[in-house]
Parts: structure tokens; C-alpha cells; sequence
């Protein structure tokens, strides 16, 4: 699989590209929560970030997933749920991670992951899913990330489960 490193710079040139796989990920989908419009309004907020990062994965020149977030401002933590005292230090916040239905149990995410949060250097990162989704979860939790919190970020949001994962030793 080729990966491609992206920018806040680039922002604009894959901003399409990733709509379009949050689209084909989430077609099924009918509540307004996972709806492009409001994807995209979080997807501008993060990207507009000028420390935003982004991986993308490819396959024989299409895109098979990416994975993309940003540095949270020191003490700075997920809306809505609270920071446990044990957990100090710089914070990269994972806000995407997605791969195309017909590329997941390959692999893939965790490659995609991987280049996205190699280089970070932050002492953890920290990533939200759909306390729902057990299956995600225990998928995380399989690649060393820990359950930190359960919230809801917004009135229309599904309750959430907030995981972090040590990258040097000070969590």
C-alpha cells in the first residue's frame, strides 16, 4: 500500500477525496448525525488546524482509507468529556480513521494509523469511538489503546467512548 502524507497546507487539494470516502463509508447509514454536511463542517474545523496531519492509503491508484487529526492545545482535551488527572502531557488527538468497506480486515487501518502517529510527538494519543461499536473498540484496544471516558459530545450525538494509547511513557 502507498501512503501519502498531507498537510494542513494540502487541506483543500484532498478535502474532496475525503468526503467522498466518508460518503461511501457511511451510505448506509441514515442518521443526520454521520451526514456529509456535518462531516464536513468537522472536517474544516480540524483541517484548518495548522498543526492538522493526514495519511492516506492507496491501492493500485485509489484511495483505500485515511486517517487524519492535530495536536489539542496544551491542557485541551475532547468537548464534553473530561480529562482523568492521570493523564498528563501533550495530547495528539486522533479524529478520523476511516477505510473503505471493502479494504477493512485487511490491514490496512492500522498501517494508515501507524504512519499517521509515528512521527507525532506528543506523550499520547487519544481518539473517540461509538461506544456502540465494541468490535472498534476492542480493535483499539488491541493496538494499545485503553478506555479513558464515555460522553456525549452534542445533543444529536451518539454516546461516545474516549481511548487513549502511551507514546512515551506519561500517561
Amino acid at each position: 500500500m502507498e501512503l501519502k502524507r498531507h498537510g494542513h497546507a494540502e487541506a483543500d487539494d484532498v478535502r474532496s477525496l475525503l468526503l467522498d470516502i466518508h460518503d461511501e463509508v457511511y451510505a448506509d447509514h441514515p442518521d443526520p448525525f454521520h451526514s456529509r454536511e456535518r462531516f464536513t463542517y468537522f472536517l474544516d474545523l480540524w483541517s484548518s488546524r495548522k498543526n492538522w496531519r493526514c495519511v492516506s492509503g492507496w491501492e493500485d491508484g485509489s484511495a483505500v482509507g485515511y486517517a487524519y487529526g492535530a495536536m489539542l492545545a496544551p491542557g485541551g482535551w475532547w468537548k464534553g468529556s473530561e480529562r482523568r488527572r492521570d493523564l498528563r502531557g501533550s495530547v495528539f488527538a486522533l479524529s478520523e480513521l476511516m477505510v473503505l468497506p471493502g479494504w477493512r480486515g485487511t490491514g490496512r487501518a492500522k498501517k494508515i494509523h501507524d504512519a499517521l502517529i509515528g512521527p507525532v510527538a506528543a506523550d499520547m494519543v487519544s481518539l473517540q469511538v461509538e461506544t456502540a461499536h465494541a468490535k472498534v473498540i476492542c480493535l483499539y484496544e488491541s493496538w494499545g489503546y485503553e478506555k479513558a471516558d464515555e460522553f456525549a459530545s452534542d445533543d444529536d450525538s451518539p454516546p461516545y467512548t474516549v481511548m487513549v494509547k502511551k507514546l512515551s511513557g506519561a500517561v
